[in-house]
């Protein structure tokens, strides 16, 4: 029998090693959203997942089978992806759905999703996607609990024990804020303010000004994604605040430091992944190989540098591709989604997969990384 313990890169190099004209296909559904407000998730998604089909083919493909990529551009519209996922089911005929790169489209697609009994792996990060556990749904990207009990730890360490949070209202945003809210107490934090605002606000100053006269606030917490969180860092800098801001996973890339600026950003703190300091990775850390790889290629295809989004996407491929060779049959979803239940010690650029009956999700805190920002680059905190 074949080992549940592999790695990534190992699960793409070597089954692709098979030889052999390919007998059949093996045809794969994607929704993301490549285009409109959320295309900073689902543009490096798209092409992380054309690239590993193209290279996953060229190789020979599952135990001679090549994989047939459908994939659609919903635009971060949950209405586009319900549609598109049915789409997929109805008349693609798909063995699995990888995709929904905002919470909202990720709800739409795993409706569909476990209607039809298609195996789902979301790239979004709420953890309502996966909590209650939904027979055919997983994810690769650390919930929004586990950021805040990563940045809530952190905090533990700095002595901080009052902090100020402003929250995005989006679905990410919100479904943050909840969770944050609802673990800060384990962890001795007491959250003496808190604000929120619109996905299409420009200007975060009334709310952070009221958070700076809130006697007390030893921090700020600004749960969301998007372009809201730049915004926040901007006016607190220009707020003149002199205590520590913390971010979400939500915007963990390089573009966030080019949006917010690197001086305003200067010593912000996150949790991210071992993508954000792949060339700052020791050679016996246990992502190096996997990360190393994914980067080095993307970027030689693309010429473009890897984000986290992205590498939800290869670690949600790498997943489906060992799910798929281990089912036994690659046109039955029930099998593959048994398998993928099975997946242990797969070894992604997020951190290290096992799901089981109750985990769907399958990563602990451990494979979140604390980042900071220094000098506009993104460094590990010690």
């Amino acid at each position: 029998m074949m080992s549940k313990t592999t790695t990534a890169l190992a699960t793409l190099a070597a089954l692709g090693a098979l030889t052999g004209a390919a007998q059949a296909e093996i045809r794969l559904g994607v929704s993301v959203s490549a285009t409109g407000p959320a295309a900073f998730l689902g543009d490096p998604e798209a092409k992380t997942i054309e690239m590993l089909v193209e290279q996953l083919n060229e190789e020979g493909g599952i135990n001679g089978e090549e994989i047939a990529l459908t994939l659609y551009d919903d635009g971060g519209d949950p209405n586009k992806a319900r549609t598109f996922a049915t789409r997929l089911v109805e008349d693609d005929e798909v063995v699995a759905i990888l995709g929904g790169s905002t919470t909202g489209t990720t709800m739409s697609i795993l409706s569909v999703a476990e209607d039809e009994g298609i195996p789902f792996i979301s790239l979004a990060g709420a953890i309502s996607i996966i909590d209650p556990v939904r027979e055919f749904v997983f994810k690769t990207p650390h919930t929004d609990r586990m950021a805040c009990e990563k940045i809530f730890t952190d905090m533990q360490a700095q002595g901080i024990t009052k902090i100020g949070m402003i929250s995005g209202t989006d679905g990410f945003g919100a479904s943050m804020q909840a969770q944050c809210k609802e673990v800060a107490g384990d962890h001795g934090i007491e959250i003496l303010a808190d604000e929120t605002y619109g996905p299409q606000d420009a200007d975060m100053t009334p709310q952070l000004t009221r958070i700076r006269n809130t006697d007390g606030v030893q921090a700020v917490l600004n749960p969301g994604f998007g372009q809201g969180p730049a915004i926040v860092t901007r006016n607190v800098a220009q707020l003149g605040f002199e205590i520590p801001l913390y971010q979400s996973h939500g915007v963990a890339s390089d573009a966030f430091i080019d949006l917010a600026g690197a001086e305003a950003a200067e010593g912000l703190r996150l949790p991210g992944t071992a993508l954000l300091i792949a060339d700052k990775l020791a050679e016996d850390d246990a992502q190096y190989e996997v990360v190393t790889s994914y980067t080095e290629a993307y970027k030689a295809k693309y010429d473009q540098d890897v984000s986290t989004f992205g590498g939800y996407a290869h670690d949600a491929f790498a997943l489906i591709v060992d799910a798929i060779t281990r089912a036994g049959d690659s046109e039955d979803p029930q099998a593959i989604r048994d398998a993928l239940e099975e997946t242990s010690g797969l070894v992604g650029t997020t951190g290290t997969y096992s799901f089981s009956p109750e985990d769907h999700l399958g990563l602990d805190l451990s494979a979140f990384r604390m980042l900071e920002i220094k000098d506009g680059d993104w460094l590990p905190v010690e």
